[in-house]
């Protein structure tokens, strides 16, 4: 009887870090599924199927993983990706840019986690890969709501894991640095203002305080 490759749910595969999860797990014969907020404007990837996934609204969250149990009957890896930022002073962010970026990227995080979970419970193993930031352990100017929701996903993750390591599922950390579709910008720049958008990217400076989708 042939063996059916683990199957593997990764969150936010539009561009980025979700892309190349998604494409390197692909690559290695897993069986994927990448979520988008709009699949149908989304690149195709190949040996991704993609699945309709808004992280802020749990009702979607939860059909998004029903809709991958019943097609691949199971899932053995969660990568939770999706995220958004915003760079600027700490003084200028506003609350409701807080309160988002906590939707997204640590409650968007935690609704997927209890959606997964009980399924990983029931088969006796699985693991969960929860996407953080070299800004959850250091600091970083312009960055501190960013790095607050980071900081939220480490405590989190490291708490889950000694929950479920008893059913056999591990939960893990991982801490990139800055990719390729996250603008850089200069010392030079206006420390009151958001830098100029690179060309790499093409977020506008208007779109740096309303948020940008990694």
């Amino acid at each position: 009887m042939t063996q059916r490759s683990p199957v593997v749910l990764v969150t936010g595969v539009s561009s980025g870090i979700g892309l190349a999860v998604a494409s390197a797990f692909a690559a290695q014969g897993f069986e994927v599924f990448g979520t988008s907020r709009n699949p149908q404007r989304t690149q195709p990837v190949p040996g991704v199927e993609l699945v309709q996934l808004d992280v802020t609204d749990a009702a979607s969250a939860t059909g998004a993983v029903s809709s991958v149990i019943q097609r691949a009957g199971r899932i053995d890896i969660l990568v939770n990706n999706a995220g958004i930022g915003v760079i600027g002073a700490a003084e200028e962010s506003s609350i409701i840019q807080a309160q988002q970026l906590f939707d997204t990227n640590f409650f968007g995080l935690v609704r997927l986690t209890r959606a997964v979970l009980p399924h990983l419970r029931a088969q006796g193993s699985g693991r969960i890969l929860n996407i953080s930031s070299v800004l959850g352990f250091l600091p970083a100017p312009y960055a501190a709501l960013y790095a607050a929701t980071k900081h939220a996903v480490e405590g989190y993750s490291e708490s889950l894991d000694h929950e479920t390591r008893e059913f056999g599922v591990r939960v893990s950390v991982v801490e990139p640095g800055m990719p390729g579709t996250i603008p850089r910008w200069s010392p030079k720049s206006s420390s009151r203002r958001p830098p100029a958008a690179r060309q790499n990217c093409g977020i506008r400076p208007d779109q740096w305080r309303a948020g940008y989708r990694c």
